[in-house]
C-alpha cells in the first residue's frame, strides 16, 4: 500500500469508527430501537415516527460493521435494531413490512413497498451472517417468499413497485416525494436486487439464484437506456416513463450490479453482466466536477441539481474504486482520492458528527435536512468506508 492509500485507508477507518458508528449507537432509545429523527445540529426528536427504511439499515449497517471490527457493541446494536424491527415492523396478519410506525410501534402507513421488503431482507441476511440466529434467517427467506408470492410480475418480468397493506393494488404508489407514481421502478429493483443476493450469500437456494439472475440480465436490458444511463420509471410493461439522469444512481449501480454478480458464483453470469457494469460506472462519472465532487441528477429540461447529496458522494468514491479495482481503470482511483477529499473537508461534520445531507450550491452544509430521518440513514457512508476497508486490506 502506498502513503497516499495508506492515509485514505487510515482516514476513512476512524471516521466510520468515530464520526459514523459512535454517532449511531448514542441514537439508541431506552424504550426500545433507534430514535426516528435527529436534525442536522444534533437535536433528537424522540417521538417522532420511525421509518422502515432506516431501522433496517441500522441493522445491516451495525452487524457489517461487526463483521468488520468484532466489537461487541455493534453486534448488541444490530440485535437491539433486529429486535425492535420484528416486533414493530412486520405485519403478523398479511406478512411483508410496514412502511412507518409511531415511536410506540403502532403502524402508520401499512403499505407494502419494494424497497422495504428489500432492505428489510438486506439487513436481516447481514445480522444472520455474523449472529447465526436462525430466526433472523427465517425471517428474511419469509420476506423473500412474500415478494415473490405477491410482488413479482411473471407477466411482464420484474416487480410491482408497491402494494397495500394486503396485498391488493395501491393507487399511488410513489416511493417518495422525489419520485413519480410508477408501477416499475429502477431503485427498487437495483435494492431487491441487492438484497436478494446478500440472502443468496447465506441461503443458496436455487430459486433465488433464478430470482436473482433474472433481476440482474433485466437491469442490464430493461433498466439501462441506449446512453448507458439508468432509466426511472417504468409502466408495468417496461415503456419508459419521463425521468432524470441520476448520476449517483448510475455509479451506485455500476459497482452493485458485479458484486451481486459475483454473489452468483457463476462465471457466465459475470462475464454477462461485467460489461453493463463498466459503461454504467463511465456514464455516472459524466457527473464529475472539478473539485471531485458528483452532481446530483440533471432533469429531462437540462437543468440540473448542482447540491452535492451525501449518498452520491459515498457511491461516487466506491464506483470508482471498482472501476479501478475489477475493470483496471487507473484514473478511476484518482477519481476516488478526489471524491474522498471533498467529502472530508466538506460533507463530514468533524464537530458535532455524522455527515450533512448535501453541500448546497452555493457550498453551505444543507442545515434544513436531517441527520437521521426516514432517508438518512448510515448506509452510503458505512458501506463507503467498509468497501474501502475490504480493497485496501
Amino acid at each position: 500500500m502506498d502513503n497516499r492509500s495508506e492515509i485514505f485507508f487510515k482516514e476513512t477507518a476512524g471516521v466510520l469508527e468515530h464520526n459514523i458508528l459512535d454517532w449511531w449507537l448514542k441514537l439508541r432509545d431506552p424504550r426500545g430501537g433507534f430514535y426516528g429523527e435527529v436534525s442536522s445540529d444534533g437535536r433528537i426528536s424522540p417521538d417522532a415516527p420511525r421509518g422502515v427504511i432506516l431501522n433496517a439499515r441500522i441493522i445491516w449497517a451495525f452487524a457489517a460493521a461487526y463483521g468488520a471490527f468484532r466489537k461487541a457493541e455493534y453486534l448488541e446494536a444490530a440485535a437491539a435494531a433486529k429486535d425492535w424491527f420484528l416486533t414493530y415492523f412486520c405485519d403478523p396478519d398479511h406478512g411483508g413490512v410496514y412502511w412507518s410506525v409511531s415511536a410506540d410501534g403502532v403502524p402508520l402507513d401499512s403499505k407494502k413497498q419494494l424497497y422495504a421488503q428489500g432492505f428489510a431482507i438486506y439487513g436481516l441476511s447481514e445480522l444472520y451472517k455474523v449472529s447465526h440466529d436462525q430466526a433472523v434467517l427465517q425471517a428474511a427467506v419469509a420476506l423473500f417468499e412474500t415478494v415473490e408470492a405477491h410482488f413479482a410480475d411473471r407477466l411482464c418480468g420484474g416487480c410491482i413497485e408497491a402494494l397495500s397493506r394486503d396485498f391488493s393494488p395501491l393507487e399511488d404508489m410513489s416511493l417518495s416525494a422525489h419520485d413519480i407514481n410508477a408501477d416499475k421502478t429502477m431503485n427498487s429493483h437495483l435494492h431487491i436486487l441487492e438484497a436478494y443476493a446478500n440472502l443468496y450469500r447465506v441461503w443458496p437456494d436455487a430459486r433465488l439464484k433464478t430470482a436473482l439472475v433474472q433481476l440482474l440480465d433485466l437491469i442490464c436490458q430493461k433498466v439501462m437506456g441506449s446512453d448507458w444511463h439508468l432509466q426511472l420509471y417504468f409502466r408495468r410493461d417496461w415503456s419508459v416513463l419521463p425521468g432524470a439522469i441520476s448520476y449517483g444512481h448510475d455509479i451506485e449501480t455500476s459497482w452493485l450490479l458485479l458484486e451481486c454478480a459475483f454473489a452468483t458464483r457463476d462465471f457466465d453470469v459475470v462475464s454477462r453482466v461485467r460489461p453493463f457494469a463498466l459503461a454504467l460506472g463511465r456514464a455516472g462519472n459524466e457527473g464529475v466536477l472539478p473539485d471531485g465532487s458528483m452532481l446530483y441528477e440533471r432533469q429531462p429540461d437540462g437543468t440540473v441539481d448542482e447540491s452535492r447529496q451525501w449518498w452520491v458522494q459515498a457511491e461516487t468514491v466506491v464506483g470508482n474504486l471498482w472501476l479501478w479495482k475489477y475493470h483496471a481503470d487507473a484514473d478511476a482511483l484518482e477519481r476516488a482520492f478526489a471524491c474522498w477529499a471533498y467529502i472530508r473537508d466538506h460533507l463530514v461534520d468533524h464537530v458535532r458528527g455524522e455527515w450533512y445531507w448535501a453541500i448546497l450550491p452555493d457550498g453551505t452544509p444543507d442545515l434544513a435536512n436531517p441527520k437521521a430521518g426516514f432517508w438518512k440513514c448510515p448506509y452510503h457512508n458505512t458501506r463507503m468506508c467498509l468497501e474501502i476497508l475490504k480493497l485496501f486490506e
